[in-house]
């Protein structure tokens, strides 16, 4: 039986006619780019090199975390367009038919490959992913609107998208409705509309700029430009998916698999550049020992000196508080064998047999001493950024990590900052104020120029940092590194500026 079955013929294989198939049009042709925007639904397929495989991914990753800086520190659309503009030109140029450049198709190439290369390193987990397709969306939305009425509104006719626009009868139905949702002072009849499933356009919805009835969202065509940016986010997320499922069989190519490795570590923002090594002191000069951690928590940002506090007061931290606080001091510069000696005098209310069995294993890991091939060859885990530390798992009952601007109760939060020395009424209304408005990255660079307020003005007044040392804070070891700085302005030395990966 076993021999009959390997003789038989494959019946999807008996009607090939190998003769017709060698004249069939061939599978992969050159793309196209009648359209300065993309949706990316279609792969790549003419050949590159491997060095322009990296630098595209690179360049084009430059401004993802760019982008997703300008989110952190609150940029309104018009402030995130007119900061990106040169980084653009510089490193993602992407001009318009009209323009009539003889670069179009290089440029729109390199954008294209771009994208599918970082698709490819940043769909192997669901927080990749999630924030691929955000900073994606966002670079796309800016695009969107930068373009000419004419060209955009070629683009979205090209993409054939299943709206239905209302018929002249829901109109007049919905006449006082529609006009209402618009805007528009005359009659609704000057609006185009459009019905889609609501859930398509949840933006919009939120917004209250579209008319709802029975399921169907009347969208007028001056709100165009968000239906295609949520069509472009839920295809784009679709792709991720199917890219995640094919990612095993690209180990099979060991020239791609270490690049994209590489890539998916480095994204990151600018300011949130501190690798997961360990292996040297975040500043030049400072002397970062077991011993030493007490005296340079003055530089800690208010969620490191709510765990340092805690774990002092209370000779212990629960399993997040001390992973937060351990990759912390991990990115300071605290080498391995002088973290253990910290956190065993930490923790001097426990015995060495307990400390050894439930405690160093969990900090060798983090380092990358123990624990698999790929944690190992990593050198561990890298510090938390204040995006991960505000998202990810939220404080309980008895824990410390987290971010006391978010995760603290207004009551508490105050306590905190005049206990640390925060004691300036105005200073304590702006927190508030950030809070209320969930500005939690602008409520500690409040705090911070507040402490700093001397040293700040004299590095600007003397050009002793550079201008992307003194930006918006968006990592808890940024906002170490430059306070140690400024407190020790002239003992270091200040051309040591802050850089992305690969810049």
């Amino acid at each position: 039986m076993l021999r009959q079955d390997y003789n038989r013929v494959d019946p999807k294989r008996r009607h090939v006619d190998y003769r017709k198939q060698q004249f069939a049009d061939p599978a992969y042709k050159e793309t196209e780019y009648p359209h300065r925007l993309n949706f990316y639904e279609t792969p790549p397929t003419a050949d590159i090199t491997l060095e322009q495989f990296e630098q595209w991914a690179i360049d084009r990753l430059r401004i993802l975390a760019e982008l997703e800086a300008c989110s952190f520190r609150n940029k309104t659309p018009a402030e995130t367009a007119t900061h990106m503009k040169p980084l653009l030109d510089k490193y993602l140029r992407l001009d318009s038919n009209s323009s009539a450049s003889s670069k179009l198709f290089s440029e729109r190439q390199k954008d294209h490959y771009s994208h599918f290369i970082l698709r490819l390193a940043f769909a192997s987990t669901e927080d990749l992913r999630r924030r691929f397709s955000r900073v994606e969306t966002m670079l796309f939305r800016l695009r969107l609107s930068e373009d000419g009425g004419r060209e955009r509104n070629a683009f979205i006719q090209s993409l054939n998208l299943d709206w239905e626009p209302a018929t002249d009868e829901e109109r007049t139905k919905y006449s006082a409705e529609l006009t209402a949702t618009a805007g528009l002072k005359k009659g609704g009849e000057e609006e185009t509309y459009f019905k889609v499933d609501w859930e398509r356009v949840p933006e919009l919805v939120e917004a209250r700029r579209v008319f709802l009835r029975a399921g169907q969202a009347f969208v007028p065509s001056k709100e165009l430009p968000s239906m295609v940016a949520a069509q472009f986010t839920q295809r784009l997320d679709r792709a991720l998916e199917l890219t995640a499922r094919a990612l095993p069989r690209l180990d099979e190519d060991d020239r791609l698999a270490p690049i994209l490795e590489h890539l998916s570590k480095n994204f990151i923002t600018p300011d949130a550049s501190f690798g997961a090594s360990g292996s040297g002191p975040a500043v030049p000069g400072a002397e970062i020992t077991a011993r030493s951690i007490d005296a340079l928590s003055s530089h800690f940002p208010l969620c490191m000196q709510n765990l340092h506090r805690s774990l002092r007061r209370d000779a212990h931290l629960k399993h997040y508080g001390r992973l937060q606080y351990t990759l912390f001091l991990k990115g300071i510069g605290l080498n391995l064998e002088e973290c253990l000696v910290f956190w065993r005098s930490a923790f001097h209310k426990v015995t060495d047999d307990t400390f050894n069995k439930e405690y160093r294993y969990n900090v060798r890991h983090s380092y990358g001493d123990v624990g698999g091939d790929s944690i190992r060859r990593g050198g561990g885990y890298s510090p938390f950024s204040c995006q991960k530390i505000l998202t990810e798992h939220p404080p309980g009952p008895g824990e410390a990590h987290g971010c006391p601007y978010r995760h603290f109760n207004l009551e508490n939060l105050t306590a905190l900052l005049q206990g640390v020395g925060i004691s300036d009424r105005a200073v304590l209304q702006g927190v508030k104020e950030d809070k209320d408005n969930q500005k939690f990255h602008m409520a500690c660079n409040r705090v911070f120029e507040y402490v700093h307020k001397n040293e700040l003005k004299k590095a600007k007044d003397e050009n002793l940092m550079s201008a992307s040392q003194l930006e918006t804070i968006v990592h808890p070891n940024e906002y170490f590194r430059r306070s140690y700085l400024l407190k020790n302005l002239g003992k270091a030395n200040q051309s040591d500026d802050v850089k992305m990966e690969g810049s």
